[in-house]
């Protein structure tokens, strides 16, 4: 089972960037889907998460507004589109499969993990 992300990269303060993570090896479509990112010295932090059919979504305070988390279970893959980025929101951006429907912003419920792509934002 692997999930592998992409879509990271360098720009700069105001631009967009669309992260994706593909799911391999099962199906995750009866699963919730999430979106953390580790900043340098920092924790990991919880940043989007989605429901098994994408009914339900929930945000960070900081990213609400200007990231949108979806997915398209037919190509077993979740996205971060993240608009108006800024430079406090570089970080190794990791995606995760929860056990269940829903995981919400709870780390612990997520049991499969990416491998993280790097995301900065220059000011």
């Amino acid at each position: 089972v692997q999930l592998q992300a992409s879509g990271g990269g360098l720009v700069q303060a105001g631009g967009s960037l669309r992260l994706s993570c593909a799911a391999s090896g099962r199906t995750f479509s009866n699963n919730g889907m999430g979106w953390f990112r580790q900043a340098p010295g920092k924790e990991r932090d919880f940043v989007a998460g989605i429901s098994w059919r994408g009914g339900s979504t929930t945000y960070t305070d900081s990213v609400k507004g200007r990231f949108t988390i979806s997915r398209d279970n037919a190509k077993n893959t979740v996205y971060l589109q993240m608009n108006s980025l800024k430079p406090e929101d570089t970080a190794v951006y990791y995606c995760a499969a929860a056990r269940l429907s829903w995981g919400g912003d709870e780390a612990r419920l997520y049991h499969y993990w990416g491998q993280g792509t790097q995301v900065t934002v220059s000011s």
